[in-house]
């Protein structure tokens, strides 16, 4: 079982900047990858960044050049850092955990942290 505690999200001017942090515990698989997806009110849950354990990022085309994923595997932490804002930002973001060993594949899910971009 894997736990996800995300925190830092908020309600910030559009241009503004927030930084996502969700915290991981429990069995953590040496293969795996760490994202942030997000929910707008009405739409589908979609991807915004995934890190895998070896450190190569995927952006989703709307944040490329405004966000930044990171990870910090010592403290099996993920990071979002959001810049240049815009309303349509405004979303439920998830941080993500997929555990990987060979054909196995787990998902784990956070609760959500609430990002509120205001025009």
């Amino acid at each position: 079982q894997v736990q996800l505690v995300e925190s830092g999200g908020g309600l910030v001017q559009a241009g503004g900047s927030l930084r996502l942090s969700c915290a991981a515990s429990g069995i953590i698989y040496s293969s795996n990858t760490m994202g942030w997806y997000r929910q707008a009110p009405g739409k589908q849950r979609e991807l915004v960044a995934i890190i895998i354990s070896g450190g190569r990022t995927n952006y989703a085309d709307s944040v490329k050049g405004r966000f930044t994923i990171s990870r910090d595997n010592a403290k099996n932490t993920v990071y979002l850092q959001m810049n240049s804002l815009k309303p349509e930002d405004t979303a439920v973001y998830y941080c993500n955990v997929r555990n990987i060993r060979g054909t196995y594949v787990m998902d784990y899910w956070g609760k959500g942290t609430l990002v509120t971009v205001s025009s």
